[in-house]
């Protein structure tokens, strides 16, 4: 009975549906710029629908284990409270699940990558990597679909695309469509620089913003920018200045080798260089976002000031492939805390808990029907 009445009440929407998708309104400021946006996949709010149910859908993986939510959580800004990721049939997924905050504003995509450009590239490898796999798409592609041609899934698909049935070129644009629209612009430091309240910043946070955007501590060199990264790029900025850093984390070999199981950027441009380099990751929502850096390997904000402030860690900070910006840097505990203080400032708890972005009620009742 259930699922005739599910039935009947997609009929009845397909019958009332209109013909032609809803462009995204963005809920930005009015002084932030909108993303740059691929011309083959615009921004309608059908694709936005339609990729938030795919994103919280265990379907979408081999054995029904695991969903894109379960490595990147809404409370922890999209990432994960693990040092790594693992994959929906337990293979160890190396790098920290990064946090999908103003990802359409990135220029550049995982941690370590120079062609990934775009949210569709990227889409592609948790869904179909296979060393390690995540969520093991590759070889289960029909059946994977077969399960998405539910009367739910149709009414979606044809709302996006004017097609009932699931293919994976919709699947990607529309969980492309989702993840783009998890924009982040009302934290404490948005309403002080961007919303004219003087009063949103204490003095303390005022304190650490000075000292980040300060020569001194040079923070701002690699996060900098309205997304508190390099590799950003908007509708008024589309170049993309230097998003890869060594930050001296590691010198395995005491000519700058990383990790083999991780040597970062050099791992796919083969430029020893390139050895160790990692996307400065944006800032925004970081207090809640640990472990930090891309193996997870530091738990804490004041760890990892630390780190900077000393150069670098244990024998990274000999690392000759180090970026010149850490360089080391001397503060006294007031000023540790000040600058913990303003990057506790870039929380924003809208983000954090908007239902826009939350796992759709109507989902379950389609998985239990």
């Amino acid at each position: 009975m259930v699922r005739l009445a599910v039935a009947l009440v997609v009929a009845a929407c397909l019958a009332a549906c209109s013909d032609k998708p809803e462009p995204y309104q963005w809920n930005l400021p009015y002084n932030i710029p909108e993303p740059v946006v691929p011309a083959d996949n615009p921004m309608t709010k059908e694709k936005v629908a339609l990729g938030r149910a795919l994103f919280y859908d265990k379907a979408l993986s081999v054995n029904v284990a695991q969903s894109c939510a379960s490595c990147h959580k809404q409370q922890f800004a999209f990432a994960e409270a693990t040092r790594h990721s693992t994959g929906t049939t337990g293979d160890k997924v190396e790098r920290n699940a990064l946090a999908l905050v103003n990802v359409a504003y990135n220029g550049s995509l995982t941690w370590a990558h120079q062609g990934l450009e775009h949210i569709e590239q990227q889409l592609m490898i948790p869904l179909f990597n296979e060393r390690p796999v995540e969520l093991g798409v590759t070889g289960s592609e029909g059946i994977i679909l077969a399960r998405l041609s539910s009367p739910y899934y149709q009414f979606l698909f044809e709302e996006a695309f004017g097609d009932p049935e699931p293919s994976w070129d919709h699947i990607v644009k529309a969980l492309a469509s989702f993840v783009r629209s998890l924009v982040s612009f009302s934290s404490p430091f948005d309403h002080y620089a961007y919303g004219g309240q003087d009063d949103a910043l204490s003095e303390q946070q005022i304190q650490g913003m000075n000292l980040f955007f300060s020569e001194r501590m040079e923070c701002f060199h690699c996060h900098g920018g309205v997304n508190f990264t390099q590799s950003s790029k908007h509708a008024y900025q589309q170049l993309d200045l230097r998003p890869f850093h060594n930050t001296g984390l590691y010198n395995e070999d005491g000519k700058g080798a990383y990790p083999e199981s991780d040597q970062g950027l050099y791992t796919v441009s083969f430029n020893k260089a390139d050895m160790g380099k990692f996307r400065a990751p944006t800032l925004r929502n970081i207090v809640v976002s640990a472990p930090y850096m891309h193996d997870g390997s530091v738990a804490t904000l004041a760890e990892v000031i630390d780190i900077y402030a000393a150069g670098g860690r244990g024998e990274g900070i000999t690392n000759p492939h180090k970026s010149p910006f850490i360089k080391g840097f001397s503060m006294t505990d007031e000023e540790r805390d000040a600058l913990i203080a303003f990057l506790q400032s870039l929380t924003d708890q809208q983000f954090l808990h908007n239902p826009d972005f939350a796992k759709p009620k109507t989902q379950t009742f389609r998985q239990n029907d």
